[in-house]
């Protein structure tokens, strides 16, 4: 066991080297000609004066955003021999949402039959559970209970087992509230959906394998660079980069100018939370394809003042609006953690959100409304238990009170784009989807 983790420690150790090599080389590639002033540039309102005089380069593929899924999608597309560029605003992949959930690989139990996000979760859990065995990524198939606290929740319970038979969800069973407690002793439910297929992974260490992985097939990332807007020209799709730190200082009343053209036949938007911002930014997009955002927060709690865990599954109540619950979950290392909650955020300026300019602090006084959520299965919680964890932000298409929404995957036939693949609302489960859309991705879009 040491010798396999002293050798995985190599390997991760030679593969960020590796990656810091190519990065400062594809750098100085990109942007070794930007030693004008951006500021002697004439001022125009008009981005296609840019091409003029803008350093331009021309890629096969160029994903933006190192999210786990885009991470996904540059290694597919990779494996199948295509020049692939990744462009990330943040120092390094797996910054935002990727690195804030609960890092559930989920069953694919709650979503609408057909959907994308039942199709994906269930392809991708399978494809997850595959890649990391292969690969040797730390993870656990432990399981979950969906528990009902009241006879009132029971008939939500029953649809929420009705849709995950639907959905091709193995193994799943409704048991009596007196079984659910021989199974965990702390619980306290009428009834509970039992869901074996349910587990945890480390979330990191896949990112990092995917990255290694789709570097080894040639696949490149470059880091502190953010994709800014886009144009058509001719067949092909310019984006427009600019170097993050320039984002710093600008103060929104000038013009923001690229620094650099990628030209391209296929550009993939995963930027998650500044998706439909990024979006909004490419002439020559539809009017109206681009859906409405909202942003959720969730933060979650850990529980402190115990050194062995009161739960040996995941433990979820009954959805709530916006989310599914105050859950419990359980890492690798045995912490057990409660969250996510849903708080909605107003909406936020274009390039915040392209610098990940989220308030993720977690306020400790939020705990006094987790105790209420997660005594109602979890009675013998005890007071001051509660210290903050962390938080997430969702990108969502869905707002308070709405209908969840789907994940949107938009091409050409809807947004009228040649090669511009969109990705929005890629929320929970997004990790558990992330392999499945990428193969989506490379089976309708590329072939």
């Amino acid at each position: 066991m040491l010798k396999q983790t002293v050798q995985r420690l190599e390997g991760y150790i030679s593969a960020s080297r590796r990656k810091n090599d190519v990065h400062m080389k594809w750098k100085k590639r990109l942007f070794g000609n930007w030693v004008r002033s951006m500021s002697s540039k004439p001022q125009s309102s008009d981005n296609r004066s840019t091409s003029y005089s803008v350093p331009k380069e021309r890629v096969e593929c160029v994903v933006i955003g190192a999210g786990v899924v885009g991470i996904a999608v540059a290694r597919a597309l990779a494996l199948k021999g295509r020049e692939v560029l990744v462009v990330e605003s943040a120092p390094t992949f797996g910054t935002g949402t990727s690195s804030r959930s609960s890092e559930v690989i989920h069953a694919g139990i709650y979503y609408p039959a057909n959907s994308f996000k039942a199709i994906f979760c269930v392809r991708g859990r399978d494809m997850l559970y595959e890649y990391c065995s292969q690969h040797d990524i730390p993870h656990k198939q432990i399981g979950k209970l969906i528990v009902a606290t009241r006879s009132s929740e029971i008939p939500k319970l029953c649809d929420i087992l009705n849709r995950g038979i639907q959905n091709g969800v193995d193994g799943l069973k409704m048991v009596d509230g007196v079984d659910a407690m021989k199974i965990e002793p702390e619980l306290q439910c009428m009834k509970a959906i039992v869901s074996p297929v349910t587990g945890i992974v480390d979330s990191h260490s896949l990112m990092l394998s995917l990255v290694g992985e789709a570097e080894n097939h040639g696949a490149t990332f470059t880091y502190n660079s953010t994709v800014i807007g886009g144009h058509i020209e001719g067949n092909d799709i310019c984006v427009h980069v600019t170097e993050t730190d320039r984002l710093k200082e600008w103060k929104g009343t000038s013009i923001l100018h690229p620094e650099l053209l990628l030209s391209s036949k296929l550009i993939v938007n995963s930027t998650g939370l500044s998706a439909p911002a990024l979006a909004k930014r490419f002439r020559g997009l539809k009017s109206g394809v681009v859906p409405p955002s909202y942003y959720a927060r969730g933060c979650y709690f850990t529980l402190s003042n115990t050194k062995v865990s009161p739960f040996r599954h995941l433990i979820y109540p009954i959805p709530e609006d916006g989310g599914i619950g105050v859950h419990v979950t359980i890492d690798l290392n045995g912490q057990v953690k409660f969250g996510p909650n849903v708080e909605w955020i107003d909406s936020v300026d274009d390039i915040s959100s392209f610098q990940n300019k989220f308030d993720y602090s977690v306020n400790p006084n939020r705990a006094e409304r987790f105790y209420p959520e997660i005594r109602k299965y979890y009675p013998n919680l005890k007071d001051g238990s509660l210290e903050p964890g962390y938080s997430g932000i969702r990108p969502k298409l869905s707002g308070p009170s709405q209908l969840p929404a789907d994940f949107v995957i938009q091409g050409e036939e809807i947004h009228g784009v040649p090669g511009l693949i969109n990705l929005f609302g890629i929320e929970s489960p997004g990790l558990t989807s992330s392999m499945a859309i990428a193969e989506f991705i490379c089976t309708r879009f590329v072939g």
